[in-house]
């Protein structure tokens, strides 16, 4: 028989069990009756012939085992009855079942919860042929665009460059090249409703570098990317294609309008394949060559040095990432020397090149900022949703610790009447793998509710980031293992001690040789341990909220109340950058201004937080120093900017509307820059220029300057900064702040009015409120903050319960001890402290340990920490002194209990 037919055959016996019992009976009957007749054939009488044929057919209950062995697995049976008889054992003792169950179901649920997320951003490959043979150049950590010669490490490149490479390489099967940003704007599919959408600029070579198949009609090529604008040809996503169209087969060949240009659907991509970015899931993919028409102030596919691309290329066969960096490097100085210096640069320029360099680094699993913004978090809470889950074995152990004194005698008959030890601490564990696996159960439920809530908690946004965070194969495994592990935890010791056993003296009076003092020994050494770990934690969580308290008190430079932030698309309403578009942002403005309840209005390149563009100036009459040669941020705004944003000017004046094109070039400075290129004199009236040459070091005069603002990030230093004025610069600015009072729902509805009586067609893609953006910000330090104090909070409930039911054993077990101190003298106080002091002895050894430990871990976070020091004492003492009352809390019902004891009826407690 096949091993195959083998399985089955025994599975099938354990299954009839009963059957096969009752016919093994009728056979051995038969048998004996059959022997029994020989023997009465033989002249022996009839009960002499059937004893005869019972000693010779041998003991019936050793038949039986050795036929149950010979049909299936003996030690499956054992694990069966060991599960039917735990089941009846939890039921038996529902509140110790209970609350193991539940602080199981809290730790491992949490576990998986947070390595859910984890392996979603961190951990998971692409869904693509052979991810580990993708290769990105440079390491991913830049978005938009640079211009200038190519110095340093590179992160982005060129669509030339890219061109070049993908000619030229000897190392890589294909390259291709993804834009670095994803463009959203209002389209509409079909001539329906106008929608957001989002998509991603891909090259030619995309799809078939990734060894992707569609999943209807085809994906597009190099023949789809040639020259600009001739490639109007989307890919859609597999969701877009199921959630918007209803999965429509018939999608082939119609029209998707995005920004004013259409694009012919030609395919569909295969359902798991979300793009190239985790966190990012476009909506559909359009062909670089379509650049422009997408974003007319993006436009580098003629420009060297316009560089905005991430490039993606596949190893050959037997490459490695060595050989391949190497064989770039050689190549890139070629390419530099060849196409982008000429014949005879400038020693400067040779300079800037020879320290230009590609690091390539895998792309295995994928390019990802929110791996770089959420890795150190995770691994955070990793950290103490772990140290939970210890607590709570700790704390089950100390449940199954009482649990099995109470169970001394019946374990002490099972092992006199022939059940090894080595059984007994089977059944044990069989009874503590039962509980941890209903426990997983229930972890794992609540993991799968969890994963998008700790997903909206982390990146502060209503709007989920598209990252499957639902536990998969691996995080079940994961799951898997975390239930054995913890089966091992919190079973292996109590099951151990349960089963050394005096049979004589457990028979006699129902305890073992195993002395109360001794198993307090190790119920008290669990408390310990579970007081230090839980010192770590309210630490922890103290230091993170204490943390984000001072971040969020911030002074960020500029009033976030009361500020809506709308998304306008000027571009999708068929404006180019030219005089009519900067009379329509004029006339907005206007507008909306004379709104009933709006003080000021404008628009602005950038608000907090969405993005930066920074660039190298040149002071006029200045020389270069380390002071002022660095990059200053800069953004385009409205001359009523800073009434909007609540920035004060603080010299000089703001600009007005003599401030056009034509006049001379204006520009406000903040307090930074003003110190650090001007230290010691006034700003205003001196000039500056964009880039490093000297003759347009005068192009632009400061009339201003205003108060230093956050503009990134709230911990970040104080940064130089310049703002100009979008009437002298014609440029597209999505960001229009209006700061208002009043109820802010009545403000929208009236402000859509008013941009709408202006022009109907421009679409209003989003609105916010200046708060939410500086909230959203911090999302990363709230989601520590309140995950670190609810899990240090959820160990202090668990110590709790621990030392009421370690004390509540212990005054039960000390109750004839109780009687005889107070029968000599000792009043109920000095009962009550006699406990008490056991309860505080134990909380300052295990502090005494914790502190350590919790100063030590305190300096690995200190990077999340914001204006606190790691050792910080408030956080320290307020953990010791919740912790403290934690103990008196739980400690003191036990005692009040052990001090009311009437001492005759404790001298004859048993």
């Amino acid at each position: 028989m096949s091993k195959l037919g083998e399985l089955g055959r025994r599975f099938g016996m354990l299954l009839r069990r009963r059957q096969l019992d009752a016919d093994l009976e009728e056979e051995m009957r038969l048998h004996v009756d059959l022997r029994a007749q020989q023997k009465m054939q033989a002249g022996l009488p009839l009960e002499d012939a059937r004893h005869a044929a019972v000693r010779r057919f041998g003991n019936p209950t050793l038949v039986k085992e050795q036929s149950h062995n010979s049909w299936g697995w003996q030690w499956l049976e054992y694990f069966l009855q060991d599960v039917g008889y735990g089941l009846r054992a939890m039921m038996r003792t529902k509140g110790i079942t209970i609350v193991a169950l539940l602080s199981l179901a809290l730790g491992i649920g949490a576990n998986t919860a947070i390595f859910s997320l984890l392996d979603a951003v961190m951990l998971r490959s692409l869904p693509v042929e052979k991810p580990v043979e993708l290769v990105l150049f440079g390491d991913g950590r830049a978005a938009g665009s640079t211009d200038g010669l190519p110095s340093g490490s590179m992160r982005l490149f060129s669509y030339p460059f890219y061109r070049e490479i993908g000619q030229k390489n000897e190392v890589f099967s294909g390259v291709t090249a993804v834009d670095s940003i994803e463009f959203a704007a209002q389209g509409t599919f079909a001539g329906g409703g106008r929608e957001m959408m989002h998509t991603d600029l891909v090259s030619g070579t995309y799809f078939s570098l990734l060894g992707l198949r569609p999943a209807l009609g085809r994906l597009f090529t190099e023949a789809d990317d040639g020259a600009p604008g001739s490639g109007p040809v989307a890919v859609i996503s597999y969701g877009w294609w199921t959630r918007r169209l209803g999965s429509d087969p018939s999608v082939i060949g119609k029209t998707i309008l995005f920004g004013n240009h259409p694009y012919t659907i030609v395919g569909v991509a295969p359902q798991e394949f979300f793009g190239t970015t985790v966190g990012q899931s476009p909506d559909f993919w359009i062909p670089l060559s379509m650049e422009k028409e997408v974003s007319p102030g993006w436009n580098g596919l003629d420009d060297k040095f316009f560089q905005s691309l991430y490039l993606i290329a596949r190893l050959k066969p037997g490459m490695t990432m060595e050989q391949a960096t190497a064989n770039m490097n050689v190549l890139l100085q070629q390419i530099l020397h060849n196409e982008y210096v000429g014949p005879q640069p400038s020693q400067k320029d040779l300079t800037t090149i020879a320290q230009a360099r590609i690091e390539l680094t895998s792309m295995e699993r994928g390019l990802s900022r929110l791996r770089r913004r959420f890795s150190l978090p995770l691994e955070i809470l990793m950290t103490i949703v772990v140290l939970v889950l210890l607590i709570a074995c700790a704390n089950i152990a100390n449940l199954l610790l009482a649990r099995a004194t109470a169970r001394s005698r019946e374990i002490a008959v099972r092992m006199a009447i022939g059940a090894s030890r080595s059984r007994m601490v089977l059944q044990l564990l069989t009874e503590s793998f039962l509980l941890a696996v209903i426990g997983s159960a229930f972890g794992v439920a609540l993991a799968w509710r969890a994963g998008e809530v700790l997903l909206r908690m982390a990146t502060g946004r209503t709007d989920p980031v598209k990252v499957a965070v639902a536990p998969n194969l691996r995080v079940l495994l994961f799951t898997l293992l975390l239930t054995g592990a913890t089966t091992l935890l919190f079973g292996m010791a109590p099951a151990l001690r349960a089963t050394r056993l005096n049979l004589t003296s457990s028979l006699k009076e129902g305890r073992g040789t195993t002395s109360a003092a001794s198993r307090l020994s190790l119920a008290r050494v669990l408390i310990v341990s579970q007081i230090a770990i839980s010192l770590i934690l309210l630490v922890a969580g103290g230091l993170f909220v204490r943390s984000l308290v001072k971040l969020t008190n911030v002074d960020t430079g500029f009033n976030k109340q009361n500020v809506l932030v709308f998304q306008l698309d000027e571009y999708a309403a068929g404006f180019e950058q030219d005089a009519r578009l900067e009379t329509l942002l004029q006339r907005i403005e206007e507008r909306v201004q004379a709104v009933p309840g709006v003080h000021a209005a404008s628009f602005s390149m950038f608000t907090f937080n969405q993005g930066e563009w920074s660039n190298d100036v040149i002071l006029q009459g200045i020389p270069r120093t380390p002071e002022n040669s660095r990059e200053v941020l800069m953004n385009m705004v409205g001359s009523g900017y800073f009434w909007t944003m609540g920035l004060p000017v603080i010299a000089g004046r703001a600009f007005n509307a003599h401030d056009i094109v034509g006049s001379p070039k204006v520009a406000l400075i903040n307090e930074t820059m003003a110190h650090k290129c001007f230290p010691g004199t006034s700003a205003v009236g001196r000039r500056f220029g964009m880039g490093d040459d000297p003759a347009q070091s005068g192009d632009i005069e400061i009339v201003g300057v205003v108060k230093d603002a956050k503009y990134v990030a709230l911990q970040e230093e104080p940064q130089a900064a310049a703002y100009f004025v979008y009437t002298q610069h014609s440029q597209y600015l999505s960001n229009f702040s209006v700061r208002y009072s009043g109820d802010s729902q009545q403000i929208i509805s009236t402000v859509r009015r008013a941009i709408a009586e202006v022009n109907p067609n421009v679409p209003i893609n989003g609105i916010a409120t200046l708060a939410e953006q500086v909230d959203e910000s911090t999302a990363n330090q709230r989601l520590i903050a309140q995950l670190s104090s609810f899990f240090g909070l959820l160990a202090g409930l668990l110590v709790c319960i621990g030392i009421y039911g370690l004390m509540s054993y212990a005054v039960a077990q000390r109750t004839n001890e109780i009687g005889v101190r107070m029968a000599l003298g000792a009043g109920r106080s000095d009962v009550l402290w006699m406990v008490m002091r056991e309860i505080l002895i134990l909380s300052s050894i295990g502090m005494a340990i914790g502190v350590p430990l919790a100063l030590a871990g305190s300096r690995l976070v200190s990077r999340m920490l914001y204006g606190l020091s790691p050792w910080d004492p408030v956080s320290l003492l307020s953990a010791i002194g919740m912790l403290i009352g934690i103990g008196v809390l739980a400690g003191y019902l036990p005692a009040r209990r052990a001090s009311m004891v009437d001492p005759t009826v404790a001298l004859r407690y048993e």
